[in-house]
């Protein structure tokens, strides 16, 4: 008697198989469903942006789903305090218990809601107006 064991063939593993047991398989392909709203072509806005794409981030954040880009942002010690500070405010103080992701991404909803609506008046503009706010100076 071997000691090998006996293993099914590649003819054995791929073969079609035809079964009465799942009537699911046994069904015609469906159709995929109608959307129910039909989808607006966006106007572009005055700076190149489509109305579509400044709304698409605001008025809130993703929040905990799963993200198919993700983006490495540095921020000074500073900063992560203040940003640790805030979280541990708002679990304390507002029952809310958020990671630094979604905290980050519902700022910057917050941030492209203002700047949508705002523009030139927007906190963005005027933050990144100021001269030396991250280290560089702006251009003319």
């Amino acid at each position: 008697m071997s000691r090998r064991a006996s293993l099914p063939g590649a003819s054995e593993l791929f073969r079609i198989t035809t079964s009465t047991a799942s009537p699911a398989l046994d069904l015609p392909p469906q159709a995929p469903p109608a959307p129910a709203e039909p989808v607006e072509k966006a106007k572009p806005a005055g700076n190149g942006r489509t109305e579509q794409l400044a709304r698409s981030a605001a008025p809130h954040g993703s929040g905990r789903t799963k993200h198919d880009a993700k983006i490495t942002v540095y921020v000074s010690g500073d900063e992560l305090v203040a940003m640790e500070q805030a979280r541990l405010t708002l679990r304390a103080k507002h029952d809310l218990v958020v990671d630094r992701g979604r905290l980050v991404r519902e700022a910057v909803a917050v941030l492209l809601a203002d700047f949508d609506a705002n523009g030139e008046e927007s906190v963005l503009v005027q933050r990144l107006r100021v001269v030396g706010s991250d280290g560089g100076e702006t251009e003319d």
